[in-house]
């Protein structure tokens, strides 16, 4: 499977609490989620991301509470694809259980700025920055994962 879409970059230590704010966990409906998502960080995301789009961060994206509602909000928002150096092992596992790929890159999440156009297959962990030329590796996912990210998610996948 291979994404493309621009870039949307964030720092370190982006918590569950500022994609996914605590005051609209009283739903579970994706849309409604996803309205809000990145708003205490970034109010303009939802107005600026486009379905495709990828997020890039630094270290520790997704830390903070294990709400699952994080990952949720992200994709529903029309994200393809969250590059980081590191993830919070709880968000690493809701974003493969909802079928959100994820992928860490230390380079990439470096190197890659906003608004860059980036492209990625993910069954090879070939990650293109289409505006700088420049083309970064990450570890794919293991055969059985990417089955799961590819179904959409672990209960898709298991139907």
């Amino acid at each position: 499977m291979t994404v493309k879409g621009t870039v949307h970059k964030f720092g370190n230590d982006v918590d569950t609490d500022v994609i996914i704010p605590a005051r609209y966990l009283n739903t579970s409906v994706e849309k409604e989620l996803a309205a809000h998502c990145m708003e205490d960080i970034d109010p303009d995301f939802i107005h600026k991301v486009k379905a495709g789009d990828i997020i890039v961060a630094g270290d520790n994206f997704g830390c903070g509470s294990s709400r699952e509602h994080a990952p949720i909000a992200i994709k529903a928002s029309g994200v393809s694809l969250v590059i980081a150096n590191t993830f919070a092992r709880i968000f690493y596992r809701n974003a493969i259980n909802i079928g959100l790929p994820i992928l860490e890159c230390p380079e990439a999440a470096r190197e890659i700025k906003a608004g860059d156009v980036v492209s990625c297959d993910l069954a090879k962990g070939v990650i293109s920055d289409e505006t700088t030329g420049k083309t970064y590796s990450a570890q794919p996912f293991p055969p059985f994962i990417q089955r799961i990210i590819d179904a959409g998610g672990l209960l898709k996948s298991l139907k």
